[in-house]
């Protein structure tokens, strides 16, 4: 634990003038206001004020009293683009209460619980992300017109691309300590990966917002435009936040998950088994807070078309209920011993409010012993949905508007975002409406002429 004093004195040795006291609105957007360091203090005791009716979800209106935004000292973070600016994630208080709408307070308290039953839990993530141009006529392609190959990912062109952008993202986060180990150029053209050491969930979460405010604006140095839009093209590779996780025990940091003797042959434990079994009973109401947004859903489709329905032939998104083990067809695979990875979660997600439903899922499964079945082996894509079914594996809901239906009759997972629920439901119920009021050039194209 860092005092104020050391900060400040970082600060001084950093050149640090002004800090940005940052948070989330319920899409999981950074909100900052920028505050000299002369009331470094005052962000500290008091918070830089905001009006939380100007933000989504955040269960203020106009008359609403003022919201406040006090620094975590312990999230310092020098800005690499910005030479004299630091970042510090905040949480949000009202009447000097933590605001229970601040999706970072959210997750404290889920952790919090999780720590009282004497558990850690650790989270790597995968932040896949495009790098975009916006042409003159409003519609999007990839940021390099020779970016084009149907398989590019890995392919070395694809890479000397965008290595300038690569090589200024992996250097800027080392230098704050993140220990960026590689990166490459994915599935799909222009879209990039940029891997991070994992860390304990609220640091992860704190890390990712952080990571898409940076390659936003090293992004814009080489005119680009970086997206964690799910599915922006119809015909490539959507954008996954695939999540790597392990519990362990809060006094000795032992890894939970691991147990070398496991009969399944997996490398895991039983209380990881209860875990996935946890994560496999609720999946259906956490795709809707893990994949939030309409578009989402267009990179969880099933059958032959969608799951191998991408100019690199395989979208990589299982959209089926299922585990296994080091395989990338199901939805949670075993990455290695003691080590799971869940490849459904959206780039588009607010990673507060999935880690929060995600942690509480998996204690679902942990306290009531909730046993997962055998590990699905092999290429559940060769499979077609009718012995999919009759495996016994279910399917992910295919809309939003299907994802919403069954977090609103999931109490637990609702539970899981305190009265941030009913506002999330509020705002996406809405979004929905919205999106089926809009019509599209698809549209346009098919109906236009037809009769």
């Amino acid at each position: 634990m860092s005092s104020r004093d050391e900060i400040r004195s970082q600060m001084q040795q950093d050149g640090i003038t002004h800090i940005l006291t940052q948070f989330v609105d319920i899409h999981g957007s950074p909100k900052v206001k920028l505050v000299p360091i002369s009331h470094f203090d005052d962000a500290i005791d008091t918070g830089a004020g905001f009006a939380g009716g100007a933000v989504w979800g955040l269960g203020q209106g106009p008359h609403s009293h003022d919201m406040l935004a006090r620094v975590d000292i312990e999230t310092y973070t020098p800005l690499p683009w910005k030479p004299g600016v630091a970042r510090f994630a905040s949480d949000l208080f009202v009447d000097d209460n933590p605001h229970p709408y601040c999706s970072r307070v959210n997750l404290k308290r889920v952790l919090a619980d999780l720590n009282r039953e004497g558990y850690n839990f650790y989270v790597g993530i995968e932040p896949e992300h495009f790098l975009v141009n916006r042409n003159e006529d409003g519609s999007i392609s990839p940021w390099d017109s020779t970016d084009t190959l149907e398989k590019p990912c890995y392919d070395y062109k694809g890479m000397s691309i965008g290595m300038d952008y690569l090589k200024d993202m992996m250097d800027g986060l080392n230098e704050l300590g993140w220990d960026c180990y590689q990166s490459d150029h994915e599935d799909a053209n222009g879209q990039f990966e940029i891997n991070f050491k994992f860390a304990e969930a609220l640091v992860t979460a704190d890390r990712w917002t952080f990571f898409k405010m940076m390659s936003s604006e090293i992004a814009k140095r080489y005119g680009a435009i970086a997206t964690y839009m799910a599915k922006p093209f119809s015909n490539l590779t959507g954008s996954a936040a695939h999540l790597h996780t392990h519990i362990s025990d809060a006094n000795s940091d032992e890894n939970l998950f691991l147990d070398n003797s496991d009969q399944r042959g997996l490398g895991l434990s039983e209380l990881a088994y209860h875990f996935i079994g946890g994560i496999m009973e609720h999946a259906p109401a956490l795709c809707a807070i893990t994949s939030p947004t309409v578009n989402c859903f267009k990179r969880l489709q099933v059958g032959s078309a969608s799951l191998y329905g991408s100019d690199s032939g395989h979208t990589w998104t299982p959209a089926f209920i299922s585990y296994g083990d080091n395989n990338r067809t199901q939805m949670i695979r075993t990455a290695g011993p003691g080590h799971l990875e869940d490849r459904t979660i959206s780039a588009a997600c607010n990673p507060y409010l999935t880690l929060a439903a995600y942690i509480t899922a998996g204690l679902d499964g942990i306290h009531n012993k909730l046993d997962p079945g055998d590990p699905n082996l092999g290429n559940m894509y060769d499979l077609t949905i009718e012995e999919i079914l009759q495996k016994g594996v279910k399917i992910f809901p295919q809309t939003l508007n299907e994802a919403l239906d069954n977090l609103e009759k999931d109490n637990l997972v609702m539970e899981s975002l305190g009265p941030i629920a009913n506002e999330f439901m509020s705002i996406k119920r809405a979004e929905w409406k919205d999106y089926h009021r809009e019509i599209s050039a698809w549209e346009i194209d098919r109906y236009l002429t037809l009769h």
